[in-house]
C-alpha cells in the first residue's frame, strides 16, 4: 500500500538554540510532531482531536533519528512525513527535515505509533475506517 506524503514549511526559533549554537536535538522531535499535527487536519482532513472525540489517541513506541546536518537560528526548513506502513495498531510515519536555503536533509527517520483505547491506555486495533481514511 502507497500513502501520501506532506511537507510542513518551519522557522527556527532562538529558543530552539542550544550552548553550541545550533538546534537542539530534543528540538527536532518537537518539529516532527508539530508538522504531524498540522498534516492531520489540514491534508487528511482528521485532526488528532477527531481521534480523541472517539475515544483513540496516538502514542510513540519507537523514534528513530539519523541526524545529518544541524540547523541553525534562523534557517527555514521542511518537514516531510508519511506514512510508511500500517499493520493492526499502529503505524509508521517516516520523516525527512530539510534546509530550505541548501536543499539538504537535516535528519530523518521514522516514528512507530500505537493506537489506544484513551479510557484504558492500551493499544487497540486500528478501526478500518480510519485506515481507509488514510489511504490517500
Amino acid at each position: 500500500m502507497t500513502y501520501s506524503t506532506f511537507e510542513t514549511e518551519h522557522r527556527v526559533r532562538p529558543d530552539d538554540i542550544d550552548m553550541f549554537q545550533h538546534v537542539h536535538n530534543s528540538r527536532y522531535f518537537d518539529y516532527i510532531m508539530a508538522a504531524r499535527y498540522e498534516q492531520m487536519e489540514t491534508y487528511y482532513g482528521m485532526a488528532m482531536e477527531k481521534f480523541m472525540e472517539r475515544g483513540f489517541g496516538w502514542v510513540v513506541s519507537t523514534a528513530h533519528i539519523n541526524y545529518k546536518r544541524a540547523l541553525t537560528i534562523g534557517d527555514y526548513f521542511l518537514v516531510r512525513t508519511g506514512i510508511e506502513s500500517v499493520n493492526d495498531k499502529g503505524c509508521r510515519v517516516a520523516f525527512t527535515l530539510t534546509n530550505k536555503a541548501t536543499k539538504k536533509i537535516c535528519c530523518d527517520g521514522y516514528f512507530d505509533y500505537v493506537m489506544i483505547d484513551m479510557k484504558t491506555g492500551r493499544g487497540m486495533k486500528i478501526p478500518q475506517d480510519i485506515v481507509e481514511h488514510y489511504r490517500i
